[in-house]
């Protein structure tokens, strides 16, 4: 860009050269700014690995957490059991088939009305502690 502006006589009434110049000017004689303080004075690899410290333990880890607990709960998933599926669905189990990962739901205690659906599909186990965490 610059080699064009440079043919084309440009340069000059681009800024370029006076704003190279002014910050020249401006920078003589003068000793280099005082450090800030706070984070700025560390290196980039001092503050990586902090940084990197508090995303796993800030997101990671309770994420982490939160997927193993829900997994050990779908583990031991028995008949009677009130699940919420990821669509929303409430129902309680009536047939687990452990093999398949396969769980049969009954939505509709009027109608009998049941579901299949995978195990990978259950958001939740619905417990009397649940109801009270949620009131």
């Amino acid at each position: 860009m610059a080699v064009l502006q440079y043919l084309t006589g440009d340069f000059l009434s681009s800024g370029l050269v006076a704003q190279g110049f002014w910050l020249l000017a401006e920078t003589e004689g003068k000793k280099p700014a005082a450090d800030p303080g706070g984070f700025a004075g560390l290196p980039f690899t001092t503050l990586l690995p902090i940084i990197l410290l508090l995303f796993y333990f800030m997101v990671l880890r309770p994420q982490q957490k939160a997927q193993n607990e829900t997994r050990d709960q779908i583990a031991n998933l028995k008949t009677k059991d009130r699940v919420i599926t990821i669509g929303g669905i409430h129902g309680t189990v009536t047939n687990i088939q452990k093999e398949q990962q396969i769980v049969t739901i009954q939505i509709d205690e009027a109608t009998g009305a049941k579901m299949r659906i995978g195990t990978s599909a259950i958001k939740e186990i619905v417990t009397d502690e649940t109801k009270a965490d949620k009131k």
